[in-house]
């Protein structure tokens, strides 16, 4: 009897001569579980014959140690007497029949490809997502090393994310606003990215203000905005205080996550990506 346990099936093949004494057995007398199901294959002409059986079929129970799961069942041989019912010649005879699947391991015919990190990492890289923001020369190439600007320049902003040990994110830049203290909240202020991604700086006169499209990367979003400062105030400096925040990267951006800049040559809001009317809430200023 030679048994194959296969992913949801099993496979008893059962030579004739099942005693080895040269005498065939009838494939009639045989069956497989308690449900005596019949052969799948077999012939008068053949000296082999094949069961196949789906694991919960046939009358088969499961059992279950710490290691595997064990489906059991039996090959059954019960002859029909013939002849002279006084004798007989063969004995019925029960084949046990187990089937044995490792719990703790992959049991698929097509090996598992990990797509994912462990669920400690995972929790740990969702709990900290390090963004940045910084100020690039003019062809992106770098950092800027100062932070000094005359008017009339323009500031490069890079913000970014990293993503490791992430699925993919998309970043947006919420908003951003420039103060002349170092608290975001302070008087004045100036908000030229506002509304969920509305860079309303660009709506301005004789102003170039907007999103590069397209992005480097998902994880990366880069907007220029025209040089200035405030006006009636003697010092020079001033503070940006933005906001990010990461969409998956497979999620259709919408009004709430986008980056839309204002073209004047058509007079509409467009997006980086996803469908113009996403920018619609810019000029309602209510998003």
């Amino acid at each position: 009897v030679v048994v194959q346990c296969q992913e949801a099936q099993v496979v008893v093949t059962v030579h004739r001569d099942l005693f080895g004494t040269g005498r065939l057995v009838r494939a009639a007398d045989l069956t497989l579980g308690s449900a005596a199901c019949l052969p799948t294959v077999w012939s008068a002409a053949e000296t082999t014959v094949t069961f196949v059986a789906g694991l919960h079929e046939c009358g088969s129970t499961l059992g279950v140690t710490p290691d595997a799961l064990v489906y059991s069942t039996s090959l059954n041989y019960s002859p029909v007497l013939t002849g002279n019912p006084v004798i007989i010649r063969t004995s019925p005879a029960v084949v046990p029949i187990e089937c044995h699947y490792p719990r703790r391991d992959n049991v698929s015919s097509h090996g598992v490809s990990p797509t994912w990190v462990p669920f400690h990492s995972t929790l740990s890289s969702e709990e900290k997502l390090p963004f940045s923001l910084r100020l690039m020369n003019d062809d992106w190439s770098a950092e800027r090393g100062s932070t000094i600007f005359q008017l009339g320049e323009v500031f490069h902003f890079q913000a970014g994310v990293n993503t490791e040990n992430h699925a993919p994110l998309r970043l947006f830049v919420d908003n951003c606003v420039a103060t002349t203290a170092p608290d975001g909240s302070s008087s004045p202020q100036y908000a030229f990215i506002d509304f969920s991604g509305c860079l309303v700086d660009g709506q301005l006169d004789d102003v170039t203000s907007t999103f590069i499209s397209p992005r480097p990367r998902q994880d990366v979003l880069q907007f220029a905005v025209d040089a200035f400062k405030f006006s009636g105030y003697s010092s020079d400096l001033i503070y940006i205080t933005c906001h990010l925040k990461v969409s998956l990267a497979d999620q259709a951006p919408d009004p709430l996550n986008k980056a839309c800049s204002f073209n004047k040559a058509s007079n509409l809001w467009v997006p980086v990506e996803g469908t113009q009317d996403i920018c619609s809430c810019c000029k309602m200023r209510s998003c």
